[in-house]
This record gives C-alpha cells, structure tokens and sequence, in this order.
C-alpha cells in the first residue's frame, strides 16, 4: 500500500531546505518583558503585549472574580444560552471606548474577519483589498461569494481605479478593506484618504485595527480616532489579544450592522463564546485604558528609544510608523540564522518572520515594543543585534 501522507514529509523538508520551517518555542511562565524558554530567562522581542497587560495582576483578578462568579465556560453559542452579561458588559464598554453606537464581540480577530466580511457582501458586490491585508481578512474574502479585487499596498490612486471598475462593472454593493496599521511593516493605512476615495464611489470602509487598539489614536483607540474619522468607516474590527492582554476579537459600527451580525454572524452563530475569566480580563483592560494613557505614552517612549539605538547601528528599520520594529535582513537563511543567534548567544527572543507571512526575499526580524520593557532591557536588546548583526555582517 502507498503511504498517502508522504508529501507531507516532503513539503516539510523542503520548508527546512529553504529557510522557511518555523521553530515554535514553549514559553514556560507568564508573558512579560523577560520570559523563560527552554528553561532560560531571555528578552522578549516577540509578543503582541503591547501594554504589559497580559499579566497585569489587576487583569489576573478580575479573570479570578468571574471564574469564582460565573465558572469556566460560557456552556453554549451566543444565541442560545452562551451570552453572559460578562459579555454584554464588555460591548457596552468597547462602544463608549471607541466612540460608536455598538459592538458584538467574538472569540479572536481572526473570527471577527470571518464573521462580517461574508455578512455584508455576496454575488453581485465587489470586495476591493489592499495587498498586504492580514491573512484572516484573505480568509474572510475567501469565504464571501462577492468579486475581489487587489490594490498595491497603500496606493490610493490605485484603489480609486478598483472603485471605478467596480462600479463600471455593474457592482452592487462595493466593500473597500484595510489593516489600519500592517503588523509586518508597521506603517499606517492612509485611512483619511481611503475612506474619501471610498466615498466618492459609495462604498462600504471597512479596517481592521488589531496593531492599532491600544496604540494609535487617544489613548489607544485606534486609528479611526487617529485620523478623526468618527462615523466615516462602516467597519471597525478589532481583537483583545494584542494591547489589550487577553484574547478575544470583535466589530464596532452602527446599531444596524452589529444587529445584523447577531443575526447573520456564523461565528457567532455557531461557536461557543468567549470564556468568563477572559471577558472580565477584557474588560479591565479596556477600564484601564479609558482612565490613562500612562501605558501607551510609555510604550511610544520605549519604540522611539529603541529605534534610534538600532538607526545608530546601521540597521534598515524599513517603514515603521509604529512601535512595531522590523529589523530588515532579506534573505530567509539569513533571518532564520540571525534569530538563533540572538537566542542561543545572547538570551534575546526575537523570531525570524519570513514568507508566507512576508513576500520572499523580504525575511526580517520583527521586533515587538513593549510598555513592559525598561530602558536596560532596550540598551541589552539593541545591543545584542548589533553584536549579531556584525558576526554576520550586516552592520558595519
């Protein structure tokens, strides 16, 4: 008999041949500024905490008090009897945080994509995206029956020659799609003029701000908040498990579109929802940020910090607007040796991010700013790449 399964085996070895197989590391102990792995205290350059919330002991309690109050599991779907008031609570709060009618929470940002990009459009309607959009928003237009075009990245005059044909092909409904900010590269969505071009052809905006709650706008609210745009975009999607330090994802807009999504979301349909300790979590976060910006104007001290230190080297930070950092090195060997070095040599967790996820010959070392991070911890870091970066002679 043939063994069916043996392409597996022969894909995997070709990731490993050419740069591209992921080492995933276990993390033995809570998410900070320093982790263990593999027994060994090191730096962290990796997680998505922007804020240091993921361990924040007021987060740790309130997700005590709702396991204590309201036990582990939400025991059901949403609609059926899955709907905590945990869960109602933490909507009304994102509403008042991010300053719009309502919102409807799911289990990740990856499910919110999922839930509302099919929701809004089918045959007949057009889906225009931009080209480095987030996996779970190529997903989501996978999972839609409407036509889809692609615009270079960023390129608005482009994205108003999609709009034309759209609607000179006889489009319906016209659903225009953005990250707000482009977690590989760190650069912002020119959402201003997005949504202006958007409207000139009446068509739905919809952006997925996952890097952008809890880091750009008023104290984190995003990059609506950020450019003003308050009642121009249709479609705010956001996720819990980044800034916010827990997990769970959800949409923002008009009382009409979240109404819907109740109705037609199949995640939220057909999936149990979040758990109780994670919505308290959720929601001590979002207090937080509401009554300071002490985190977020820390966490743009310390990206700032550290990437003067890193120019100072030589290094080719690309086009970062944000904290996000990414340590240009172009060839994936290259990435995937220079991030074992970093670890095995000198104690720093910072993995290498090559394609898929990014475009072949563009790997790189992507480095997450944290709140959490103390100055010494940006000196050891920046220091520790240079030290690398020359071993391999990337800088001089």
């Amino acid at each position: 008999m043939t063994d069916k399964t043996a392409f597996i085996r022969d894909e995997v070895q070709a990731l490993k041949d050419q740069g591209l197989y992921n080492t995933i590391r276990t993390i033995e102990g809570p998410q900070g500024a320093h982790l263990t792995v593999d027994g060994r205290e090191v730096l962290n350059f990796c997680s998505n905490n922007y804020l240091g919330l993921a361990n924040d002991a007021r987060l740790v309690e309130a997700a005590k008090g709702a396991l204590a109050r309201y036990g582990v599991g939400p025991g059901a779907v949403r609609t059926i009897a899955g709907t905590m008031i945990l869960h109602t609570e933490l909507e009304s709060a994102l509403a008042r945080f991010k300053g719009v009618d309502a919102t409807i929470s799911f289990q990740s940002g990856f499910v919110a994509n999922l839930a509302v990009i099919p929701a809004l459009v089918g045959a007949g309607d057009v889906i225009i995206s931009d080209e480095l959009n987030h996996a779970s928003i190529v997903d989501g237009v996978r999972l839609a029956k409407a036509a889809r075009k692609i615009y270079p990245h960023n390129d608005v005059a482009a994205l108003r020659e999609r709009l034309a044909e759209a609607r000179a092909e006889g489009a319906n409904r016209i659903l225009t799609i953005t990250d707000g900010v482009f977690s590989m590269d760190g650069d912002l969505a020119p959402l201003d003029r997005i949504v202006d071009a958007a409207d000139e052809f009446d068509a739905m905006v919809m952006v997925d701000d996952a890097h952008g709650e809890g880091v750009v706008g008023r104290g984190g609210r995003g990059i609506v908040d950020h450019f003003g745009l308050h009642g121009r975009v249709d479609v705010e999607v956001g996720t819990m498990s980044k800034a916010f330090g827990a997990v769970g994802g959800y949409v923002a807009g008009s009382n009409e579109l979240i109404e819907w999504l109740r109705q037609r979301g199949r995640p939220f349909l057909f999936s149990s929802a979040v758990t109780p300790p994670d919505v308290a979590a959720c929601l001590a976060a979002v207090g937080i940020l509401d009554a300071s910006t002490e985190l977020v104007d820390r966490l743009w001290s310390n990206a700032a910090v550290f990437k003067a230190m890193m120019t100072s080297y030589g290094f080719d930070l690309g086009s970062s607007d944000t904290p996000i950092t990414p340590v240009m090195l172009g060839e994936e060997h290259l990435a995937r040796e220079f991030s074992r070095r970093l670890l095995e040599d000198r104690a720093v967790f910072a993995q290498a991010i090559s394609f898929p996820t990014v475009p072949r010959g563009k790997a790189r070392i992507r480095v997450m700013i944290s709140a959490a991070h103390s100055e010494r911890d940006l000196e050891d870091g920046a220091t520790a790449f240079a030290a690398v970066g020359r071993e391999l002679g990337v800088v001089p």
